[in-house]
Formats: C-alpha cells, structure tokens, sequence
C-alpha cells in the first residue's frame, strides 16, 4: 500500500465514531478514560464486550458484530490502516456494536478493567516461529495472564490459526498449565462440531489459505 493511500486511510479513521486511537502515554500513565467504560461510553449500552485482538482488516469483528446484535465487538490493531476497512464497513453498514482500537496487544490489561471482557478472540496470529520471538507469542504465559485479569470468570478464549505451530504451542501450554480446553480442532471444516462463529466467517487471509490447501485449526478455552 502507497503512503499516500495510508495517510488518507488515516484521516478517515479519525472521522469514523466507531475508531479509538490513544496515545500509549495516556494507557500506560492510566489516563485512559474508556477503561472499565467501554460498553457504556463507547458502545452505549451495558451489553456483553468480545475482542479481537489482532484484527487486521476487521473481518472477524465486523462478521460477530452481524451476527450478536446484542453483543458489542471490539477489533485491536496497531495497524490502523489494515483496520480502516472494518471500520469502514461497520460505519457503512451501520453496524452500532462493532468499534475498532488501534493500540499494542501487550497493553490489553491498562485498556480494560478487570472482569470487562466476556470473551476474546485470537484470529490467524503471527505464530512467532524464532525462540527469540516467544515473548509476541500471543497465547504465551505471560498474554494469557493479561487475559485473565480482563476476563469475567469463566470468559473464554478462541484461537484460530492456519498455523499447526500455533496450534501445538497453545494446546501444550494450556495442558501443561493446567487450563481448561474446551474444544480442539485440527482441520474446522472438517468437523462436523465446529461452531458456526469459526466456519461461517473468513478473512481474507484464511480464505486465501484454503486455496492453498492449508488447514484452519481452532481452540477454545478457559484460562485458570
């Protein structure tokens, strides 16, 4: 993508109502006023709150947010100019409980409250192969701890990954540490179990794996 067509991509973002782009000064000094208010100042409502984190384009947000009117979705990106065409969409279509935050994963526990969070989803991450890389890992130890703390009791998890690597990692973390699995898939549209939420909506990116014959996994879990 052209500079040019970030910086426009940009400045639209800055005029959607349904994009939240703060400074990292103002999350990390706890200055975030949105923070354990998201349903009722964002959202204007007192309805349950989903993330996704790592949204990209805000495919995911935008196909839970048709589905759950009654459920508010919140996409997190630090690239807002991958995000814009959610936001766009949502805006377009009207879509009142679909929002869009452009901020780090990493500050996911200044952004929320503890116990804001209903549930959370996790859609074909960066697996972070390099060992150097593990501390990005977004189902590493230390993310699952943040999820925790912003998590209601028993909120639950969804990992979705083209990535085998991905897969394994998280379902011998979560074993190893004692967590709650739920549910563990090695190929979605082959299970007849699969929910609806994992094979009715595709991003741009898994559909452009299937052509590639990659096979999508899924887990869902509980963090204890």
């Amino acid at each position: 993508m052209g500079s040019k067509n970030k910086l426009k991509r940009f400045r639209e973002n800055e005029s959607f109502s349904n994009v939240i782009q703060p400074s990292r000064e103002e999350v990390v000094n706890g200055n975030f006023p949105l923070k354990g208010k998201w349903s009722e100042r964002f959202f204007g409502n007192d309805n349950p709150l989903v993330l996704e984190l790592g949204c990209g384009k805000g495919e995911y947000t935008v196909g839970l947010a048709r589905r759950n009117p009654h459920i508010n979705f919140l996409g997190i990106d630090i690239k807002g100019a991958r995000f814009w065409r959610g936001a766009k969409t949502a805006t377009e279509e009207e879509l009142p409980n679909a929002g869009f935050l452009r901020s780090q994963i990493e500050l996911v526990d200044l952004l929320f409250a503890e116990g804001e969070v209903s549930q959370i989803w996790i859609t074909f991450p960066d697996p972070q192969i390099k060992y150097k890389r593990t501390k990005h890992r977004m189902t590493n130890s230390a993310f699952l701890q943040k999820y925790k703390k912003i998590l209601v009791p028993d909120g639950i998890v969804h990992l979705k990954t083209d990535s085998e690597f991905m897969h394994g990692y998280t379902l011998g973390l979560l074993h190893g540490e004692g967590h709650e699995v739920l549910q563990a898939n090695h190929d979605v549209y082959k299970n007849e179990y699969s929910p609806q939420e994992v094979v009715g909506i595709q991003t741009f990116y898994e559909r452009q794996y299937l052509e590639e014959g990659k096979k999508i996994t899924y887990i869902e879990f509980r963090i204890k």
